[in-house]
């Protein structure tokens, strides 16, 4: 058992983020672990972190390798009568760069490989080979109750590492994953209702399924909502990664906001045009509300910003059915996502020109929400 506090895939890139700032600081050599199950998105921490880094990412899959492909090959030098070691190339040796060593599936790697990973996590280093202090080490694995292959861990692997324990939150996924990604906003409205969908796997092993939801099926589903065009082979492929309940609840879902999400039409319409483009549903407008995020350019948000405003207004301008929906707070959730995207690129002057948001701040401020 992983007697390890459960934490968002975004907590554990935060927590790398400054586990890598105090390495740099010489204030801490640790290396990391972490722990998930399959599809959580541990691979895509570790790219994220090393983008960020601007690190060089040397990714070894330990269930593909030997011993000798980390320890490397023996030379023998007739010169000096000894035997020489060469080391593999894959492993980081420039002192200069910042760089990334990623001991994938370490828990399923074949236990003859573990002793010579312990001084690669420890000491870093293997035979001659120390690896530079602009190193940062991690490690990811599943754990056997995931229904995945797994060795246990005995205590002198686990006691050389900091461990995380990864757990799939909608609410992590989208602000941290699925939004920055630009998942299609039918996947993305589909988990807001139903973020019990996010990840299965436990109720799929629990019934004898073998096939799960996980973050990363969904975004699977993504790209085939994106790429397929044929509706009902879509769905086919979709029930292949989802597996048949939930494709059927996402297929009803996804057809909802095809039909009446019309996000080109509300670009450029007037405003009295608009009133009767806004979909009657709550998945239609969260749908909408995440596509508008992911519209959101230079020339596109100013209307953005006043449809934002705009649609937290419908239950009062409107009536039903828009009135039953908590348009406010679904409303006040997208102005947050566009402010932050505004920010990240640099469009920010657009809310300060804009009339629509400017009632939007006054409003908050009046209730004392600013």
């Amino acid at each position: 058992m992983l007697n390890a506090p459960p934490i968002t895939t975004g907590q554990a890139l935060r927590l790398l983020r400054q586990g890598w700032e105090a390495q740099s600081s010489g204030a801490l050599r640790a290396s990391w672990m972490l722990h998930g199950r399959p599809g959580i998105g541990k691979t895509e921490i570790v790219q994220t972190l090393a983008r960020d880094m601007g690190a060089k990412l040397f990714d070894l899959r330990l269930t593909t390798i030997e011993p000798q492909d980390l320890r490397g090959l023996p030379f023998f030098d007739m010169e000096t009568r000894r035997t020489v070691w060469y080391r593999p190339e894959d492993l980081p040796d420039d002192p200069t760069r910042p760089s990334v060593l990623f001991l994938d599936e370490l828990t399923a790697a074949p236990p003859h490989l573990q002793p010579t990973v312990y001084g690669l996590l420890q000491e870093r280093r293997v035979g001659t080979h120390h690896l530079p202090d602009s190193c940062l080490v991690i490690a990811a694995g599943n754990m056997a109750e995931d229904g995945a292959i797994a060795y246990e861990m005995g205590s002198a692997l686990s006691d050389r590492l900091i461990h995380l324990h990864l757990t799939a939150s909608a609410e992590d996924w989208i602000e941290n994953y699925a939004i920055p990604h630009q998942l299609d906003p039918t996947v993305i409205a589909f988990i807001r209702t139903r973020p019990d969908c996010l990840d299965t796997t436990e109720a799929a092993l629990r019934d004898g399924e073998m096939i799960a939801c996980t973050p990363r099926s969904w975004a699977r589903v993504s790209t085939l909502v994106q790429t397929l065009r044929d509706r009902d082979l879509r769905n086919i492929a979709v029930a292949g990664v989802l597996g048949e309940a939930v494709a059927a609840e996402f297929r009803l879902i996804a057809d909802d906001i095809a039909a009446t999400v019309q996000l080109e039409a509300l670009l450029n319409a007037t405003v009295k045009e608009r009133a009767d483009l806004y979909p009657p549903s709550l998945h239609g407008m969260t749908a909408l509300t995440y596509a508008l995020v992911a519209r959101a350019t230079t020339e596109s948000l100013p209307s953005v910003i006043e449809i934002m405003a705009e649609l937290r207004q419908l239950g009062k301008t409107r009536g039903a059915p828009f009135s039953a929906m908590p348009l406010a707070e679904l409303g006040t959730h997208g102005f947050e996502l566009l402010i932050a995207r505004a920010l990240e690129h640099g469009l920010q002057d657009a809310f300060l020109n804009s009339a629509a948001y400017a009632e939007y701040a006054a409003e908050r401020k009046i209730t004392g929400l600013e």
